[in-house]
């Protein structure tokens, strides 16, 4: 999903994602109805990318309206109840007896969050990113970034951290265990670290560099190339988004965010329904017990696992055990013999 103002870059971002046209710029051509705003709408896009060799299905949701409004507390809305519907398709789904097989997961796995260029964060940005974090990955970006100098960028850039450090807004920053992840892996999430918010640059048009087409930038005083991680960070987030993090990304969202959400949807629930209206005490009863007994089952599930871990570690030692008593014997057989010799 990618989020921000109009005019940072979020439709040239997904087109040069892509590498063709998947959403048109919006261009009126009534004059008279050129100044009125259609407000915010939430526009999923289904396209494949080829990979590396490898096919991938993506579902990019586009914002138009976005912040366009003095007020944008609807459009805040309309954006965490789109995420948090998904949310609610899976626990559906989950809930079934006789589960479809055709279901399609429909979940966010990473918010693409578009801030303009400038001094600091805005208050809109802060507000949304808070409000978003617990539903979604959200990755901070710095749209056309090639309107500043690399001076300017990087200043940018570390108050726009600052400013998420300072709100406890919880951005997805690339985790790493020290302790379990190997080094390759711990040197590249810090270099990404590093890199945040991305300053990316994007380009629908290709021009020839040095006999070769590459997606740029032409200026008059020469070309800022998408690719080039000294022009831009476009490369390094393409990658992350499309292959070194993507298992990553799903697996916080269903682990821990969509967790989260179960747990507080179930809770609500059965809160709520202590408050609407008298409730015999048996019923009440088994009422209290819903949310403990979903709990309980999870647990359950995990200790099947271990169990069923810890029994397949003692039938391979068991195995080994009998390999050993084997040799063990043909020895001593072999050192009767040697005695009866």
């Amino acid at each position: 999903m990618v989020v921000g103002a109009s005019g940072t870059g979020k439709t040239t971002f997904i087109n040069t994602l892509c590498e063709s046209e998947v959403i048109s710029h919006k261009v009126s051509d009534n004059p008279e109805t050129a100044h009125i705003e259609e407000g915010i709408r939430i526009k999923p896009v289904n396209v494949e990318l080829d990979e590396d060799g490898m096919r991938i299905g993506l579902t990019i949701v586009d914002t138009p309206g976005f912040g366009q409004n003095i007020d944008n507390e609807y459009a805040f809305q309309e954006i965490v109840g789109f995420l948090e519907r998904q949310y609610d398709d899976i626990l559906a789904e989950e809930s079934r007896i006789k589960r479809n097989p055709r279901f399609r997961d429909n979940r966010v796995h990473a918010l693409l969050y578009f801030i303009a260029p400038g001094h600091s964060l805005r208050e809109m940005d802060i507000e949304l990113m808070r409000r978003l974090s617990p539903r979604v990955n959200v990755i901070p970006v710095i749209g056309k970034s090639d309107s500043m100098t690399p001076d300017e960028r990087a200043l940018f850039k570390k108050r726009v951290m600052e400013d998420i450090e300072h709100y406890g807004i919880a951005v997805y920053n690339f985790p790493f265990d020290v302790e379990e992840d190997d080094e390759d892996t711990i040197a590249d999430n810090s270099d990404l670290r590093k890199l945040m918010p991305f300053a990316i640059v994007g380009s629908e048009d290709e021009v020839n560099i040095q006999g070769q087409l590459v997606r740029a930038r032409t200026y008059p005083w020469g070309a800022v190339e998408v690719m080039d991680p000294r022009h831009s960070d476009f490369s390094r987030l393409r990658s992350a988004l499309l292959n070194t993090h993507l298992t990553d990304l799903k697996e916080i969202t269903h682990d821990f965010l969509y967790e989260n959400y179960r747990t507080e949807k179930l809770s609500r629930t059965v809160h709520s329904d202590y408050a609407d209206a008298p409730i015999p005490g048996d019923e009440l009863a088994n009422q209290s017990v819903k949310l403990k007994e979903e709990q309980l089952r999870r647990e359950e599930e995990k200790l099947r696992e271990i169990e069923l871990k810890v029994q397949r570690e003692i039938q391979e030692k068991r195995q080994e055990l009998q390999a050993k008593e084997e040799s063990l014997r043909n020895l001593e057989s072999r050192l009767a013999a040697q005695g009866e010799a």
